[in-house]
């Protein structure tokens, strides 16, 4: 089936670009020992971009991708969140970008198969139509479709499943990990019970909890830590303005504090991370991208004895004198995945939300027309919205709701 859609290359000069792309149907499982499924033709509605495509196409620019490649192909297409129509069985869908482990996600062997659709051989979103797994289209709540079209603001907030559902694994697994970590410092507190302890050592992990880095990923897991845990004191630090709209709408969803990154050295940024948090922090979640996360948390004694460093930031390189963290008992891990439990939750929870206050539309000509200036200028330029998407159908939204 050919159709015309956005595909990434291994390209200096045109690593994105829009045309015609050969799409295939192979069967394929979603889990490790199920059945291999065909694909189910579906048409995709809404699309939102997120910083994996950007990295993608810096990859592509510097011929990096042949990796992620299906063989026999030189091209991945472009996109992976947001709302498709079946039309054989007219409905919409949201799809879940992600299979695995259906039990523990963070569990892979050497014989488990990861499925991440994206590539010429399986889906992706960016294209006027396209096959996905027949399981891994999950239902839209009732009353967001009206005669037919999906309410936009509806719409907006589906272009988040996928890493709210990431936020929501990670909120579990810090708090399995704080539980299992502390516990026995919690029993000799308060001189209680295992089971006890391990609800104490699981709610203090977020005592003190800085987020460092205000993306979307930022403020949705300290949107979760809040839901979950009421008493937690959550501060942000980033580089925005205290009084600009993301750091402001932020604050707003989790309660929290801020501390702007505009100090002249680490050790002053820390200090005030530090004053800010009332001591030094009991969870540091990095989601900045950048090496200054690990060395503030580390090297600048953030994170407090004991504490857990949640690395979910997808380029830097983690590195500290084993020493100091062998003697102060951090606890590090790092994992972006989730599953289709927490994509359900997820949607859920972002139907009730006002997440889509922070999604601006790209028109889809003027996207396609050149989408390496569309990404530099609109997407993730300085000046750019936290979340864009662009409407690939537009029969199918409901622009008025």
């Amino acid at each position: 089936m050919l159709v015309n859609a956005t595909y990434f290359q291994n390209s200096e000069t045109a690593p994105l670009v829009y045309g015609e792309v050969e799409i295939k149907n192979p069967p394929r499982k979603r889990l490790r020992g199920e059945e291999e499924k065909e694909g189910i033709l579906a048409e995709p509605v809404i699309v939102g971009f997120c910083g994996t495509d950007n990295e993608l196409m810096r990859m592509g620019k510097e011929g990096l991708l042949s990796s992620k490649f299906p063989e026999g192909t030189n091209r991945l297409i472009n996109g992976h969140e947001g709302v498709v129509w079946v039309p054989s069985q007219e409905r919409f869908a949201i799809v879940l970008i992600r299979g695995g482990d259906s039990y523990d996600p963070t569990r892979y062997t050497e014989e488990e198969t990861y499925f991440e659709y994206g590539c010429d051989q399986a889906d992706g979103l960016f294209s006027d139509r396209n096959y996905f797994h027949p399981d891994m289209l999950l239902p839209i709540p009732e009353g967001y479709v009206r005669e037919g079209k999906l309410d936009l603001s509806f719409a907006k907030k589906m272009v988040f499943p996928d890493p709210y559902a990431c936020m929501v694994f990670q909120l579990e697994r810090m708090e399995d990990l704080g539980s299992a970590h502390n516990f026995r410092v919690e029993m000799a507190r308060r001189k209680c019970s295992e089971t006890e302890a391990r609800s104490y050592a699981a709610e203090a992990i977020f005592d003190r909890t800085v987020i460092f880095g205000l993306g979307t990923t930022g403020m949705f897991i300290a949107d979760l830590i809040r839901r979950n845990h009421k008493n937690a004191k959550i501060i942000f630090v980033g580089r925005s303005a205290a009084d600009s709209q993301k750091v402001q709408f932020a604050i707003e969803q989790a309660g929290g504090l801020y501390v702007q990154n505009n100090y002249g050295t680490p050790e002053e940024l820390a200090a005030a991370i530090i004053a800010a948090a009332g001591g030094r922090a009991t969870t540091f979640i990095g989601v900045s991208g950048s090496e200054l996360e690990h060395k503030i948390a580390f090297e600048h004694k953030v994170l407090g004895c004991n504490g857990v460093f949640n690395s979910f930031s997808l380029g830097p390189e983690i590195s500290f004198k084993t020493m100091p963290f062998g003697f102060e008992n951090h606890l590090i891990f790092g994992s972006i995945n989730f599953r289709q439990d927490h994509m359900e939750k997820a949607i859920q929870i972002l139907a009730e939300s006002r997440y889509d206050e922070i999604v601006s539309i790209i028109e889809k000509e003027e996207f396609i027309a050149d989408p390496i200036k569309a990404y530099r200028e609109k997407i993730y330029s300085k000046e750019s919205p936290m979340k864009t998407a662009v409407i690939w159908n537009e029969k199918y939204i409901d622009k008025n709701r």
